[in-house]
């Protein structure tokens, strides 16, 4: 295992450094010092726990997928210890693997997958299913629960396109496909899925699908969980077979109940999706309005007339100023002072996009904003993926660094962003770490939107803490305003205390009735998305 994966995001060769003037910036801003950013420990000085599986587990896991995968060593252990969450990193840092799994199984099809979780309630093991890795909520920390041994189901031996309907235009994934994996074997055919979240890079199709996994491009192409046309799910008590029409009447849609589930009602073991050709034509623009709102009322205008580009996402003042002098979502100098950025982004054929922009143009203008020029989009596009990366490079620094994510409608939006900013800005004034709070709206419908907060401040002596008292703070900003906990980021462990302020009492009790149907004993995923009773 490189040591590089161990406590940040991604490979050694897209590892980004912060300039001199930058960390003067945030020396001079937010009081970061550099000298002062706690070391790394290294993966080999780890101390891991001594793994306690129990015999008798391991041999019945060996019968089921082989001698070969089941694995107890040290370097697979430690790649499954968690997510790729501030918190998990500033741990990893620090040296923190108590909570490794005892063991990483990897089954390569549906009915190993089964007979794991069958062997795994017999002999009490807890099961965490893993894909990518890259849950930033605590969607796979290796809770243990009420058992003694967990390990973490890893399912990158499933990665297979197993067919493609050119007539329907739909294609069966198996889970362990990564993004890239997925659309390189689709883009052979000439097709797309269309879904590019920031951890496209590493995340797979599997934790798409369990997480309701939002896209850059889902303004155009659809949430994740909207391109499901049908699931194949292996449970404790037996498979599932869900969705076989473009539209049913059949009572609920039970399709609904393992996306988003997070791995805690059963394994998505195959995804079959609607799928579009590669597109012929992208445009980017962007575009500058003067301030936020009245961005945020052209954004609306054109959820609500339908004619939303491919990727829209408007940045706030503070966070349009840093991006554009950092290079962060662009990489050019700074058109103007201050005003807030539009990313719009058109794909599809010539013909399509040209209309779309037309339409679209015409109705910015109207509203108020100002083309720039289209270096500016090409740089967004560009750098879409550098995010994590930047964060890396911002906690060697010494900074403290976390996002989190909210909807609600537009009505609410500008109560709900203030409420968020507030709350986050005094938790952290008040512990001595004064904050930048930047925001931008990431998706949007014709009843609202979403926002999307990143937050730097200067690292305390316990960041983990630090950040889950903000976290904390934002949370509850965000139930009293009647949002969403999550827009797109999922539940995991972080947001499972307001479970019951999003969807009441009553809807925990029909979770935990579904869940003891399906995992009588309860080894999936313990810990996550469902309070405890």
């Amino acid at each position: 295992m490189a040591d590089l994966r161990w406590g940040v995001w991604g490979i050694d060769a897209d590892r980004m450094t912060l300039s001199d003037q930058v960390i003067d910036l945030l020396r001079q801003g937010l009081g970061v010092d550099p000298a002062a950013a706690p070391p790394k420990v290294r993966p080999g000085a780890v101390d891991l726990p001594e793994p306690v599986l129990k015999p008798a587990a391991r041999d019945a896991l060996t019968t089921v997928v082989g001698a070969d995968h089941v694995r107890l060593d040290r370097d697979s252990r430690l790649l499954h210890v968690g997510g790729k969450s501030t918190t998990d990193l500033w741990r990893r840092r620090a040296g923190d693997a108590d909570d490794a799994p005892d063991a990483v199984v990897l089954p390569a099809k549906h009915d190993e997958v089964i007979d794991v979780l069958k062997e795994c309630s017999e002999h009490g093991v807890a099961v965490v299913p893993f894909g990518g890795g890259t849950s930033v909520v605590g969607g796979v920390e290796p809770a243990r629960g009420a058992f003694r041994s967990v390990l973490a189901l890893d399912l990158s031996r499933m990665a297979r396109l197993v067919d493609v309907d050119e007539r329907s235009m739909t294609a069966r994934l198996e889970p362990g496909l990564t993004g890239p994996e997925a659309e390189r074997l689709l883009n052979a055919q000439g097709l797309t899925v269309g879904h590019f979240p920031q951890s496209f890079e590493y995340a797979t199709v599997g934790g798409f699908a369990a997480t309701r996994s939002a896209g850059q491009a889902s303004s155009g192409y659809g949430r994740f969980d909207e391109l499901v046309e049908a699931l194949r799910i292996a449970t404790p008590s037996g498979s599932l077979e869900l969705g076989r029409a473009p539209a049913s009447a059949a009572g609920p849609d039970l399709r609904q109940l393992f996306l988003g589930s997070e791995g805690t009602l059963g394994v998505v073991t195959e995804v079959t999706v609607r799928v579009r050709p590669v597109p012929e034509a992208v445009l980017d623009e962007a575009w500058l309005f003067a301030d936020f709102a009245t961005g945020a009322d052209a954004v609306r205008q054109l959820a609500q007339g339908g004619a939303l580009p491919t990727v829209t996402r408007l940045s706030d003042e503070a966070e349009t100023a840093v991006n554009l002098a950092m290079g962060g979502d662009v990489d050019t100098e700074s058109p103007a002072t201050g005003g807030c950025l539009l990313i719009a982004s058109h794909e599809g054929t010539s013909a399509s996009v040209a209309a779309a922009e037309k339409a679209t143009t015409a109705l910015l203008r109207e509203s108020g904003g100002t083309p720039l020029a289209a270096d500016i989009g090409h740089g967004w596009r560009s750098g879409r993926y550098r995010g994590p990366y930047l964060r890396d490079a911002l906690l060697d620094a010494g900074a403290q660094v976390e996002t989190l994510e909210t909807a609600t409608t537009w009505a609410r939006l500008d109560a709900l962003g203030a409420a968020v900013r507030d709350a986050l800005t005094t938790e952290l004034t008040g512990a001595g770490t004064p904050p930048l709070v930047l925001c931008h709206i990431s998706h949007a419908y014709p009843t609202g939107a979403s926002l999307y907060f990143t937050v730097v401040a200067k690292a305390a002596s316990d960041p983990i803490a630090q950040w889950a008292a903000a976290k904390r703070a934002a949370s509850e900003a965000i139930s009293r305003q009647g949002a969403t906990i999550t827009h797109h980021h999922a539940v995991g462990l972080d947001h499972r205390p307001w479970m019951e302020s999003e969807i009441g009492s009553l809807g925990i009790e029909v979770l935990r009735a579904v869940k003891t149907t399906l995992d009588p004993i309860g080894v999936l995923n313990p810990g996550k998305l469902i309070p405890p009773a």
